[in-house]
């Protein structure tokens, strides 16, 4: 009792153990340098909302008037963020990409005319884009116009004295901001510019006669009127300034005149400016790129007032020596001075500003970049320090399950702020630093190089740190919005209790309780963009009045500006995280390569690297020029590999077989290889480092170097021979040193029963299938026919002596090439149930069961299967008389000899180890020869022969005794896409296996009559493909359950023991007549054939359904449950009784 009290003791502390080493791998599962291709995620979260209600269903309070203002400012608002978003994701990549990665000076002038035919349509969209544009700059002109009347006005819609519609600006100046970056796109593109003035070269050469080309002239007519009109509101420089000079006083509305709203306007303008300037700083995100709108605002001001500001100007200048550009897009940067140059007339007019403040603005451009490149290195390490802390933080408090406290909630909305805030200084600094290098025309040394990609790698670190706790982030941001907006609400509700004791109602007084009873209904929902932009409005009508106290106020739009950062944390991230510029900076990737081959133990740093170049693919799709849809991102693969290769790869391969020389080499006089004096580099950290993503492929470094090694050794040692000792001890090495499992040079001993190897099946298994045909029991796969006297056929010991000829790593090969061929033959498969003739009639036959399965005593009929089979006969034969079901039957006859290949190669497998090892007495209990030789105390050689034969032989047993399960890796492959809803119609499988059946018998008992004929072409005794077909495709699909309840075979066997009856008893009462009785004995014996041919059938079927254990989950329920009625049955029990007979 007490041995047994100490057991169980010792197996619950072994027990409690486990689970905490379980634990403690689980949690270092999940290294922080992980990094993959969020495209290839099968599922990913995105946590930004979506508002389904409307902006007329989120603004309603009892002021109509002011509902109506916020509706139409809101409304306008909303449409430029449609506008801003379209730019960006649809039409800024496909111009700045136009003539990228081609050589100017090869193309070819027809090749030019051709990029600009198929990019016309995106010329058109921007037509149209740069005219409506227009038209909601012009209306929300005239809206602010009209609200902004001044006090003496008699129209004044509602009372805006103190109003200042912020929100409102800054979209006006961000829509200014696409249509100045579609301009500098257009004018730094040369190459777009060149071709289009070609292409208009061309057009009007056509025009002038177009019978010489061939061309109708109302159509050419047509495409220059086109022309013409996307070359004056596109090229030229002219879409920014067609906008802001377009009239914008009409019989309505007075704008220029207007001086209330021209000084709400500079009011504004000014505000705006102070914000993004105060805003540089340890906490800017985005507030840089608002300096394009600025400027935009500013030249609108002057064309629409014709106010010089001279003051805001100066200031805007005063900054640009500080910043002097903002990069936009692809390589092109925005400088402030030189807009300012070319866009505001007063700067070039000396009378009314100092041109000297521009000349300043320019040059610092020069010393922008050398005080960056003077403190990028100390950049960058302050940066890393602060990303590597950051990272920790997320991986520790972020995951923490405590309780959501005030305190605890504020450190996860800082950490998340923090996280976007970095991604956006390092991506500021990185393009900024790479892109004005270009400008000014200066090269990179070769450490600011290495510190830019330095910068690279810790972005993505970001990136890869939010994808990876996306489910913890987006809990954390919903937590965090309320947490935010509790406080918002709460200030709002304090406020709005002051203003409802002050019994003085005014106009001003009701507007300011409608904007704040209209911002808590906003916040009073999910954080959706739509819902944000209506609370700031409203508060921008709110602060008209002191409703606020100071602390109060500053605490409000430090809120506000909170709630906007984290309820657009994802899009903000990736904005941040956009890694694109990189295409056009190239060739900083082989210096990054060259280094990062020279520094071993960091080489996990190339995944965050190839994570930014693949930042490029998305991009690269959206182009619209290409002659050849994808030729583009296929280019830029192949120079990216060639990279790889060219500076890591080879460089990587050739340093480890040197190494192995040396090493074996060591005892020739070398020269010194002392790590102290010639210092160490140690290659083992590229081995060890885990696949790296390249695009949609995978780079192993480990097997590239073995199969640069195996290539190398085994070409060196047939050139000579006599030094196969050398490159042996160099493959042992290989081994012990880097980890490297290399495959033996020398070929292995052959035999003369070889039969068909299996490397020549696995080349040819698509023929393979077709013209072999399998026997379920015997497990050998028979010719079908043959131009000699002889079939060929392949078993187990054939299988057996090819596995062991090439080796047992063969066997995953083989089953790799039956996946591919699986692939091909299911498409087939799915193009044939998918046919409208037969679905419909599967259909038909499944919904005519179900609603007669009771009067059919839940057995389907065999006369509708048999008529299936004969009406898809009218549909149609092939050429050599075969139906469209004879073809199905076939394809699923070659599914199921891929499977009893696979079959075949397993066993084979088992049956190679099994030789190996048949004179070992005990396998379980194998006695340890190193333990006999140290008894003996033998010499260190016969140790370690001793220790080679223990290796061996554990590894022939373990290879016995285990095994992969070929078939499991098959079903689970396959099933999800099969069982997935797209493919419905397969579930219709199931109604087409019994006409299918009698399909295969009557081709059965044509094959095997053929045998005893002198013409044998077709004949044949055994085709178990078909049943082990149909049982992997019942296992794919899941309807072993939906086929058994169909009873189908218990409706064959009374079918035939009904006739059978009838014929019998019709042959005694015609005992007299003998052409009778002649002719019932033929019809018996045809029924009895029948009858056995299904039985066989059955056997197999469920043979082979044992493979892919359905008949045994299906069993043991019966035997736990034997009141199962009919429509629940699976199988009947007599079909596995006779089953098991035939298999035992």
């Amino acid at each position: 009792d007490y041995d047994n009290v100490i057991n169980r003791k010792y197996n619950g502390f072994l027990g409690e153990y486990t689970d905490q080493l379980k634990a403690m791998q689980e949690a270092l599962s999940h290294s922080l340098s992980d990094a993959w291709d969020f495209t290839m995620d099968p599922a990913s979260l995105h946590v930004l909302p979506y508002e389904q209600a409307s902006l007329l269903q989120l603004i309603k309070t009892d002021n109509k008037v002011f509902n109506k203002v916020i509706t139409v400012l809101a409304a306008v608002c909303c449409e430029i963020k449609h506008l801003e978003y379209e730019a960006k994701d649809e039409l800024y990549p496909a111009l700045v990409l136009y003539g990228e990665g081609e050589d100017e000076d090869q193309q070819q002038i027809h090749e030019a005319y051709m990029k600009i035919g198929k990019m016309l349509s995106v010329f058109q969209r921007l037509t149209n884009f740069v005219e409506r544009c227009g038209d909601v700059v012009k209306n929300l002109v005239q809206q602010l116009a009209m609200l902004h009347q001044g006090k003496k006005s008699t129209t004044t819609i509602m009372n805006v004295q103190g109003v200042h519609f912020e929100p409102v600006y800054e979209h006006l100046g961000d829509l200014l901001a696409v249509l100045i970056t579609l301009d500098e796109i257009i004018r730094n593109h040369s190459t777009l510019t060149h071709h289009w003035q070609l292409y208009k070269r061309m057009i009007k050469s056509a025009l002038a006669d177009p019978q010489r080309y061939d061309l109708d002239s109302t159509k050419l007519r047509q495409l220059d009127k086109l022309v013409n009109r996307i070359d004056g509101k596109v090229f030229n420089g002219v879409i920014f300034h067609s906008c802001v000079t377009r009239a914008f006083d009409d019989g309505y509305v007075s704008v220029t005149r207007n001086s209330a709203f021209e000084e709400e306007f500079r009011t504004n303008l000014m505000s705006y400016f102070k914000r993004t300037e105060q805003s540089n700083g340890p906490e800017e995100i985005d507030q840089r790129d608002n300096l394009i709108g600025i400027c935009g605002l500013l030249v609108l001001h002057y064309h629409v007032f014709n106010q010089v500001e001279k003051k805001m100007v100066k200031s805007i200048l005063e900054y640009a020596k500080k910043i002097p550009g903002v990069h936009i897009v692809g390589n092109i940067v925005w400088f402030i001075a030189d807009f300012i140059e070319y866009q505001w007339p007063p700067a070039n007019n000396p009378k009314n500003f100092d041109r000297k403040l521009i000349a300043v603005a320019k040059t610092a451009k020069s010393s922008y970049l050398t005080t960056a490149s003077q403190s990028l290195s100390k950049d960058v390490q302050q940066y890393h320090l602060l990303v590597s802390t950051w990272m920790v933080q997320m991986e520790s408090e972020l995951l923490s399950r405590e309780k959501e406290t005030s305190a605890d909630l504020n450190r996860r909305y800082k950490l998340l702020v923090q996280g976007v805030t970095f991604a956006s200084k390092l991506s500021l600094l990185m393009r900024a630093f790479v892109n004005m290098h270009i400008v000014v025309g200066k090269p990179m040394s070769k450490s600011s190089v290495l510190s830019i990609c330095r910068l690279v790698e810790m972005l993505k670190a970001i990136d890869h740190t939010f994808h990876r706790r996306s489910v913890v982030i987006a809990e954390s941001i919903n937590v965090v919005i309320q947490f935010i907006v509790y406080f918002l609400l709460r200030t709002i509700e304090k406020s709005k209790k002051r203003l409802r004791s002050d019994r003085k109602y005014t106009e001003a007084r009701l507007d300011v309780l409608s904007a704040l009873i209209l911002a808590q209904n906003a916040l009073n929902g999910p954080g959706t963009k739509e819902r944000i932009l209506i609370c700031r409005l409203a508060l921008c009508v709110a602060l008209q009045m002191r409703v606020f106290k100071d602390d109060e106020l500053s605490s409000l739009h430090g809120l506000t500006r909170a709630l906007d950062i984290i309820a657009n944390l994802g899009h903000r991230l990736k904005e941040a995280c956009d890694c694109s510029f990189v295409f056009w900076h190239s060739v900083i990737f082989p210096v990054y390569l060259q280094d990062l081959f020279e520094n071993p133990p960091e080489c996990h740093r190339i995944h965050y690297m190839l994570g930014a170049v693949r930042d490029c693919v998305p991009m690269l799709h959206k182009a619209k020029h290409e002659l050849n849809k994808g030729s583009m991102l296929m280019t830029f693969k192949e120079e990216v590999m060639k990279e790889i290769k060219e500076h890591l790869l080879q460089p990587l391969c050739c340093e480890v077989e040197t190494d192995l020389r040396l090493h074996i080499h060591s005892h020739l006089k070398l020269d010194t290889r002392n790590p102290f004096k010639v210092g160490l580099k140690d290659l083992s950290h590229f081995i060890k480092c885990r696949p790296i993503r390249f695009f949609d492929n995978f780079i192993s470094l480990k097997d590239h170097v073995t199969n640069y090694l195996e290539e190398t050794f085994y070409n060196l040692t047939t050139v000579a021979l006599h030094d196969w000792k050398t490159y042996g001890e160099m493959r042992t090495l290989a081994g012990q040193k880097y980890g490297l499992n290399m495959a033996e040079a020398h070929l292995p001993s052959q035999t003369l029963e070889q039969g068909l190897d299996v490397l020549e099946i696995m080349r040819n298994l698509h023929i393979f299938v077709t013209h072999y045909v399998y026997n379920l029991n015997n497990q050998v796969f028979v010719e079908r026919s043959s131009n000699s006297k002889h079939l060929n056929t392949i078993n187990i010991d054939h299988i057996s002596n090819s596995i062991r000829t090439h080796g047992i790593g063969i066997m995953n090969t083989a089953v790799n090439y039956t996946y591919q061929l699986l692939r091909k033959k299911f498409f087939i498969f799915s193009q044939f149930l998918y046919d409208e003739h037969i679905k419909a009639r599967l259909i038909k036959d499944i919904r005519y069961y179900k609603e007669n399965k009771s009067d059919l005593d839940f057995k389907y009929p065999y006369e509708r299967a048999e008529k299936f089979n004969k009406n898809i006969r009218k549909l149609g034969l092939s050429s050599d008389g075969q139906s469209y079901l004879d073809q199905f039957r076939n394809l699923i006859s070659q599914i199921g000899n891929a499977m009893g290949y696979i079959r075949m190669i397993r066993s084979g497998g088992l049956h190679c180890c099994g030789n190996a090892i048949r004179f070992i007495p005990e396998l379980e209990e194998m006695p340890s020869f190193l333990e006999y030789v140290n008894a003996e105390n033998l010499p260190d050689d016969t140790k370690k022969a001793a220790t080679n034969l223990d290796d061996v032989i554990g590894s022939l047993v373990k290879n016995f005794t285990e095994g992969t399960e070929y078939f499991k890796l098959l079903v689970d492959v396959y099933a999800p896409e099969f069982r997935d809803t797209k493919n419905k119609h397969l579930s219709n499988f199931y109604a087409i296996i019994p006409p299918m059946t009698i399909n295969y018998v009557e081709h059965m008992i044509a094959a095997k009559e053929k045998l005893n004929r002198k013409n044998k072409v077709g004949a044949g005794f055994t085709d178990d493909g078909f049943a082990m077909g149909v049982a992997y495709i019942l296992k794919l699909l899941d309807q072993h359950r939906a086929f058994d309840s169909l009873h189908w075979f218990r409706s064959v066997k009374g079918k035939f023991a009904k006739e059978m009856d009838e014929i019998r008893r019709s042959r005694q009462r015609g005992r007299e007549d003998e052409k009778l009785q002649q002719t019932m004995n033929l019809t018996l014996k045809r029924l009895e054939t029948y009858s056995m041919e299904f039985t066989l059938l059955n056997y197999s079927l469920n043979s082979a359904r044992i493979f892919f254990r359905a008949e045994k989950v299906i069993t043991e329920k019966e035997m736990k449950d034997s009141k199962v009625s009919d429509t629940e049955s699976t199988i009947d029990p007599s079909d596995i009784a006779s089953n098991v007979t035939a298999l035992e």
